[in-house]
């Protein structure tokens, strides 16, 4: 039997854990959506989570880690692992302090953010922004938390090594499920034969719960830490060689998670106006029901390849970098478009059964899903393009293509709002399909800068027939077998997989040598 790449097994092992942390993100949002319904309680959690997230994605765990595993690939190639680590000590002390000092502002100013205009909740009434408020304030403790861990993973998968990395995001689920589970409940929780004490904190137990989670994530990779001799240097400086490389990717990247994020609130604020309670939950749902199979294949991918593709860049050699992307993408291509179309086609008595929406949330949540799953491929693509651009150190790439991405946004998101409300969450969701043209631009640009052009027509091709063919089968399937909705769903959604799994096989053959 052929040994599977290095590339390959550690996709493998990403697309694992990421698997069981996916796993774990459902039964958190089970547990969550069975006590709190489509309630504005619920849409004020997930509304006061926007502006801590997008503070740790643009401190750590997006701008800095991503700029920092390109150089750190580099110190280590070229200088050692004490260098390196003396590096990474310095770039860590600086988000620690940018994000608490960000922090305290945002804790200071948190009722003009959520009440604003142009903030990210205008539309709901004053006792609901109090609480927004105070949901913000408090989750940013964890935010501060999460300043050094995010930067641990990147540190980590500079040295090739993506265990403990993998492993974190479920610790932080876990500590989100206890909160859920025992911070939350106003009475003692029972499942599967367990009986949880219930400290009755309501919403704001699942703040709790998301700082424990943050606490465990960066617990979980310590010994990480430890195994690859990490000495803490305790110093600041903007001089250091190193910190000037990486901030002159961070700053590019900054503004670019800055730009990602904007979407997420402009979301929100286009659904608060909507005036349909759990519309924000709709959304935040259906995105994470996307995020499955797109955080499998697209994140997992993509996070493995980007040290490989920053030692090849340090190399300058091309030709090896254009196979590894031109992998990646034909593999995503062809097996993100039917399994977009066969997640559509069984969808509906799945979250009626998981989520226990009434009707109506049922349907909304099913469309708002389906939407977002058609700009599954567009996610995949961008996720490889963006780790290229950044392992090149051409970070004004990736910053002007979420520009262009946001405005279209924008402008969706206006025309659904003023002309379309009835589309509610499902066409916010649709406006989304702005990153499919994202994604088309990088890789035009990409083309430009390679020796040869990344060839991905065929796979592409194969793709849409194979979403075609499968998801057809499927839905016919679980429209006319006889049975429960649920257990018709599942084997149709088999069927189309059948269906669809010879036509791409040269790809999944080849996901086994990326």
């Amino acid at each position: 039997m052929k040994k599977l790449s290095f590339l390959t097994r550690t996709s493998f092992l990403i697309g694992g854990f990421f698997a069981l942390d996916k796993g774990l993100a459902f039964l958190r949002s089970i547990i969550i959506a069975r006590q709190f319904s489509l309630s504005f309680e619920l849409d004020a959690f997930n509304v006061a989570n926007n502006l801590p997230d997008m503070l740790f994605a643009l401190i750590s765990g997006g701008a800095m880690s991503m700029a920092l595993i390109p150089v750190l690939s580099e110190y280590l190639t070229t200088r050692g692992r004490p260098e390196a680590w003396k590096l990474f000590s310095r770039i860590a002390n600086l988000a620690f302090l940018v994000t608490a000092v960000a922090g305290v502002f945002i804790a200071i100013f948190a009722e003009q953010i959520v009440r604003a205009e142009i903030g990210i909740a205008p539309g709901f009434g004053i006792a609901e922004q109090d609480v927004i408020i105070k949901l913000m304030r408090l989750n940013l403790i964890a935010t501060t938390i999460f300043s050094v861990s995010g930067l641990v993973m990147g540190g980590l998968q500079a040295n090739q090594h993506f265990l403990l990395p993998a492993m974190a995001p479920m610790l932080y689920n876990i500590g989100q499920i206890f909160g859920a589970l025992v911070f939350s409940p106003s009475e003692p929780y029972h499942i599967a034969g367990i009986t949880f004490p219930a400290l009755g904190l309501g919403v704001e137990g699942l703040v709790f719960g998301v700082i424990l989670g943050a606490i465990l994530h960066l617990g979980i990779q310590i010994p990480g830490l430890i195994k690859y001799k990490f000495h803490w240097t305790p110093s600041i400086t903007l001089k250091d060689e190193g910190v000037k490389k990486a901030l002159k990717i961070m700053g590019p990247r900054l503004v670019t998670m800055f730009g990602i994020q904007l979407i997420f609130i402009a979301r929100d604020n286009f659904a608060s106006r909507l005036g349909t309670v759990g519309a924000v939950t709709a959304l935040t749902y259906g995105w994470m029901i996307m995020q499955v199979p797109e955080t499998l294949l697209g994140t997992a991918i993509a996070t493995a390849i980007l040290p490989t593709l920053s030692e090849y860049a340090a190399a300058d050699n091309w030709i090896k970098f254009r196979e590894v992307i031109e992998r990646a993408i034909r593999v995503l291509i062809a097996l993100t478009l039917p399994l977009a179309t066969i997640l559509s086609a069984g969808l509906l008595p799945l979250v009626r059964v998981v989520f226990h929406f009434d009707v109506a949330g049922t349907a909304l949540l099913t469309w708002t899903a389906r939407a977002y799953l058609l700009t599954l491929v567009g996610y995949a693509i961008q996720e490889v393009l963006s780790r290229a651009f950044y392992a090149r150190k051409e970070a004004l790439i990736p910053l002007a293509t979420i520009f262009i991405r946001f405005g279209i946004y924008i402008a969706a998101g206006i025309i659904v709002v003023n002309y379309f409300p009835e589309l509610s969450a499902t066409g916010l969701a649709l406006a989304e399909l702005a990153v499919v043209v994202e994604a088309a631009l990088m890789l035009y640009l990409m083309d430009s800068r390679l020796p040869t052009r990344v060839t991905a027509l065929p796979s592409l091709l194969r793709g849409l027939i194979a979403a075609l063919l499968g998801g057809a089968s499927a839905y016919t399937v679980a429209l006319y077998l006889p049975g429960s909705a649920v257990v018709t769903a599942i084997i149709g959604m088999l069927v189309g997989a059948g269906v669809a799994l010879p036509i791409v096989w040269q790809e999944m053959r080849l996901l086994f040598n990326l």
